[in-house]
């Protein structure tokens, strides 16, 4: 088994100045150079098939994302600059607890403070055009893999996307690519898609889009939101509603935790796909799990995400893996490369 890579260098052209951490503005954590030290590693470790995406489909995107929230993403710096502003797009206001909150602002920072779920992403100028780039990659790998011309694929997806929600953006995600190609897989034929979360922070965009439907099985290892960004959702009791009730598992771990207890809980998302009966899978492969990545708190080794890989792979699905998280820069390399030999090698 080979794994072609999608990418594509648009993805520079979010880049944004700085990110609201601890009272400061610094280096943002999700930045450019994440993706240089991944492709650094995929050239050493013998990954050549790297392709540019075909172009954005936004058909499948307007399908799981509101129509005013994508209009929003397409104008806000346009909108931004007009208003004589020339820093990033930060939101200073958010609807907050026991605000009605019923109608969308039309001034450029209260229409951001209604679309985000979080401050510390900002907008730039060319943030919608890197999204859209990102969204292709996840697309171009799925094609890849429904058409039947190989059985896995790896998306370098930059911006990430398993935090954007129906109509809001935070967490460093605007469009959810993960559940683009898990939408673009029922589309192209298969009934039942599994999304597996292996990212540190919970994928609550991703869960917030599926929470109802059954067709979609979504599951999410990641820190504890007692601890841990997003804080509002990612708890064991949210297991979807309506139809969809059953079809969302949270598996959340506390600080410290190290991978024979991470990996525990692996085998109980692994199992689940296995009596869903999933068709197809899709991985949000965030390797902030890793014990020196920067804001996250468990422990895990690089060596663990090649285990990680193998173990996922033994699901033996047509399988799209989307990068979404890891911002320990100069091993998030090592371990998203890691992973997809340990993919590979089963």
């Amino acid at each position: 088994m080979s794994m072609t890579v999608f990418f594509d260098e648009a993805h520079r052209q979010h880049s944004p100045k700085g990110e609201l951490h601890g009272g400061e503005l610094v280096e943002p954590f999700e930045r450019p150079s994440r993706i240089d030290f991944i492709l650094d590693r995929l050239e050493l470790k013998g990954f050549c098939d790297i392709r540019r995406p075909d172009r954005f489909d936004p058909a499948p995107v307007f399908q799981l994302h509101d129509s005013g929230y994508l209009n929003f993403l397409e104008t806000a710096w346009d909108d931004w600059v007009r208003e004589g502003f020339s820093g990033d797009l930060i939101p200073t206001t958010i609807p907050a607890r026991r605000m009605p909150a019923n109608h969308c602002p039309e001034n450029i920072d209260g229409k951001a403070g209604w679309y985000a779920m979080a401050v510390e992403t900002s907008i730039t100028q060319g943030t919608w055009e890197a999204a859209k780039a990102s969204c292709a990659s996840a697309q171009s790998a799925l094609r890849h893999v429904s058409s039947g011309e190989a059985e896995c694929a790896f998306a370098l997806c930059r911006p990430p996307g398993h935090h954007a929600m129906r109509d809001m953006f935070g967490g460093y995600c605007f469009v959810n690519n993960a559940a683009v190609a898990a939408q673009m897989f029922l589309d192209s034929g298969a009934a039942r898609v599994a999304i597996l979360d292996i990212d540190f922070h919970h994928g609550n965009g991703t869960q917030d889009i599926f929470y109802d439907r059954s067709d979609v099985l979504f599951i999410s290892l990641h820190g504890h939101p007692k601890h841990a960004f997003p804080y509002y959702s990612g708890y064991a009791g949210e297991v979807g509603t309506g139809d969809g009730s059953g079809y969302n598992l949270n598996l959340p771990m506390g600080p410290g935790t190290q991978y024979d207890e991470w990996c525990g809980a692996l085998e109980t998302a692994t199992g689940r796909i296995r009596e869903f009966g999933a068709d197809a899978l899709v991985v949000s492969l965030g390797v902030d799990a890793y014990k020196d990545d920067p804001i996250s708190f468990f422990r895990l080794e690089s060596k663990d995400f090649i285990d990680c890989g193998r173990r996922i792979s033994g699901l033996r699905l047509p399988t799209v893996i989307v990068m979404e998280g890891g911002y320990a820069i100069n091993e998030i390399g090592v371990n998203v490369v890691g992973f997809l030999e340990g993919f590979l090698d089963n």
